[in-house]
């Protein structure tokens, strides 16, 4: 997913019993969904069935991850040996395939997110595949403008995240919105990464954007005079600055994501340590796509399909912390006790991200380093 490092979630934060469960949960219904997928033949990618030997490459972001065997279930069924490059986070990534389109890295990419989609699209580094996987009608739903070259794969909201126990300890009550994360209350309590070098920086950016409008420089400018701090990536931000991300940071109050709280759970315990603002969120979508220039198309459009069936919608909970396009997923209980998403997310036009995107980052460094 284009969450920046967050597939480092599980070594920041203190493991526990409960985030053991989860994961394994997770991993036994992928395994009973596979089995139920390869017992009615829908399993197999279409067109794919039977191909003999050869690698498919797929670029993808540094957070992309799957339970182990899955990818080598996928060559067992297909004859395709997956090869993976991971050039960056998913920012880096889509600057990658736009300087490489004339050679491309490989011939599938997963990880480009809705704030970078259309560039993706209209630089031209992906090809129009329309998947006939289960999950493929689920997967329209969050359909990017550009005549099917991108499928929807998972999507997940960034939100501000906050430390119940710090505002109990301090008697202190927590903040709900963005425009409280100005009051003098909270004053040297957010620690947010930067949008310049982070994913989820540029997400929460433009969560103001899509709040304030063209007033949101003026919202940052608060941010700053109450004592904002900007950690250069999310794993700085969390497991550093955080008080609730397991390195004992001094600030109770992060840039994280609405699936982060399920993993605070403490050893013995019954509910989280955190939990997201859900009124602060922007909604991300992470899509795949077969690349213009892909040498091997048919391994490419197998490995879009693949990322649509039920055993890896079903493992990209515990392994990606995001939610699955498909419908036919159960989520483990933890998520829908504690991980729901934003009823009414941020949002921002994808022409408006495409036309405004340098110039607002630079009118947020102006703005907030100054």
């Amino acid at each position: 997913m284009t969450k920046e490092e967050h597939h480092l979630m599980a070594p920041a934060i203190s493991r526990t019993a409960r985030t053991s469960a989860l994961v394994g949960a997770v991993a036994a219904l992928g395994l009973a969904l596979s089995a139920c997928s390869i017992a009615g033949g829908a399993a197999a990618p279409s067109g794919s069935a039977g191909t003999p030997g050869g690698t498919v490459t797929l670029v993808t972001h540094d957070s992309f991850a799957l339970s182990d065997g899955l990818l080598d279930d996928f060559t067992e069924r297909t004859g395709y040996r997956v090869e993976v490059v991971q050039p960056g986070d998913a920012g880096t990534l889509v600057n990658q395939l736009v300087l490489t389109k004339d050679a491309p890295l490989g011939d599938v990419v997963f990880g480009v997110d809705n704030t970078f989609a259309s560039r993706a699209v209209d630089e031209g580094v992906v090809q129009p595949y329309t998947s006939a996987a289960p999950a493929a009608q689920d997967a329209a739903t969050y359909a990017a403008d550009g005549g099917g070259a991108l499928t929807a794969v998972d999507y997940g909201d960034v939100c501000i995240n906050v430390d119940h126990a710090w505002f109990t300890e301090h008697d202190v009550p927590e903040p709900a919105t963005l425009d409280d994360l100005t009051d003098p209350r909270y004053r040297d309590l957010l620690v947010v990464p930067s949008p310049v070098t982070s994913s989820p920086g540029f997400a929460f950016l433009l969560a103001t954007v899509g709040a304030k409008g063209d007033a949101w420089p003026q919202y940052w400018e608060a941010l700053k005079a109450n004592g904002l701090k900007v950690a250069e990536g999310w794993s700085d931000a969390y497991s550093t600055d955080f008080s609730g991300g397991g390195g004992g940071g001094p600030r109770p109050i992060v840039l994280s994501y609405a699936s982060s709280p399920p993993f605070t759970v403490p050893e013995g315990g019954d509910e989280p340590t955190t939990g997201a603002l859900l009124d602060t969120c922007f909604r991300q979508v992470e899509y795949a796509g077969v690349l213009a220039g892909a040498s091997n198309v048919p391994g490419a459009q197998a490995l879009v399909d693949f990322l649509l069936s039920d055993e890896v919608q079903a493992d990209i909970p515990g392994s990606m912390y995001m939610y699955p396009v498909s419908s036919a997923v159960t989520l483990p209980q933890e998520w829908a006790d504690w991980a729901p998403l934003a009823p009414q997310p941020f949002e921002v036009p994808a022409a408006q991200i495409t036309e405004h995107r340098e110039e607002w980052l630079a009118q947020w460094s102006q703005t907030v380093v100054g």
